[in-house]
């Protein structure tokens, strides 16, 4: 199929329908989003007990500053891999949890107003960021959507069956608990791992839908290149949120019957995580490998 394909008696062209390339609107979505990004990591995560002189609201406790610090730093890698990746296949599947992410965050800013620090440098991009970044992020969907012609990598595998159930099964928890946290968040208060209030719940409950959101896409593909690099965002923000629960474990309500298991659940997925990492990836590159073997020997069989 050809890259480009011709329109307009003008002679110009345009993309063609299914070349994988990732658009400008893409790209500069991406541009326009890190800056914000790494901003909100530096002040959530290095300063998270400073959020009502630095922030656009108070996050009490710190911990809950520093697991949306986490989520952003998982934010920052995988814009980074927009901008640094040629093929829309390779980041397509994070796009969505992203739309959903800033979509429900745009939605509890609205519901808790009063809770904002106005007239703030921090709340004004915060505003700004989330009235803007929803629609400019569905308009990449859009724009880039069709672009995936569902072929894989040069270098790739794909992900077993038994492995993809497994971790949308996963996924769909994270995000059932993430929608429920969200749109019922008494149901957490004085429950959760950690304090919460109704715009915190809130919060965490939006981080919960990222892996959920991801995660949904392994039932219909199995292609190692098209969660790689989303994984490795996923793995960077789940590095953080270890260190995060480790960090603050004074703050953490062992009390309640839901902190061992949210404590097991972010260490194990981490390690799961790591290992389905390590073990796509060397399949991939042994595959790669043999590929020229098996191409030689089908031309010349006493090769």
């Amino acid at each position: 199929m050809a890259d480009h394909e011709t329109g307009g008696s003008e002679g110009r062209t345009r993309p063609a329908r299914g070349d994988d390339g990732i658009r400008p609107l893409t790209k500069a979505v991406a541009v326009l989003v890190l800056p914000f990004l790494a901003a909100a990591v530096v002040l959530l995560y290095g300063f998270p007990a400073d959020t009502e002189r630095l922030f656009a609201w108070t996050i009490q406790p710190p911990l809950t500053a520093m697991v949306l610090g986490a989520a952003y730093a998982g934010g920052i890698w995988f814009f980074l891999q927009v901008l640094r990746q040629d093929r829309w296949h390779r980041v397509r599947h994070g796009f969505p949890a992203v739309v959903l992410f800033a979509t429900l965050l745009a939605i509890a800013t609205v519901l808790h107003w009063d809770r904002f620090h106005f007239g703030h440098i921090s709340f004004i991009t915060w505003a700004t960021l989330y009235l803007v970044s929803p629609v400019l992020l569905l308009g990449v969907l859009v724009v880039n959507w069709r672009a995936d012609r569902g072929r894989p990598d040069a270098v790739d595998t794909t992900i077993s069956r038994p492995v993809r159930i497994l971790l949308a099964i996963f996924g769909a928890v994270s995000l059932a608990t993430g929608l429920v946290l969200f749109f019922n968040p008494a149901v957490a208060i004085g429950s959760w791992a950690w304090e919460l209030t109704p715009l915190t719940a809130r919060v965490v409950g939006t981080v919960l839908t990222l892996p959920g959101t991801v995660h949904i896409w392994l039932l219909v593909d199995s292609r190692w290149s098209a969660f790689r690099w989303i994984f490795q965002a996923q793995m960077v923000s789940l590095v953080l949120l270890n260190l995060a629960v480790v960090l603050c474990r004074d703050q953490l309500l062992w009390e309640n019957a839901v902190t061992l298991p949210v404590v097991v659940t972010l260490s194990v997925a981490l390690v799961a995580y790591a290992v389905l990492y390590l073990y796509c990836d060397r399949r991939a590159r042994r595959g790669a490998e043999q590929a020229p073997h098996t191409r030689r020997s089908a031309v010349n069989p006493e090769a």
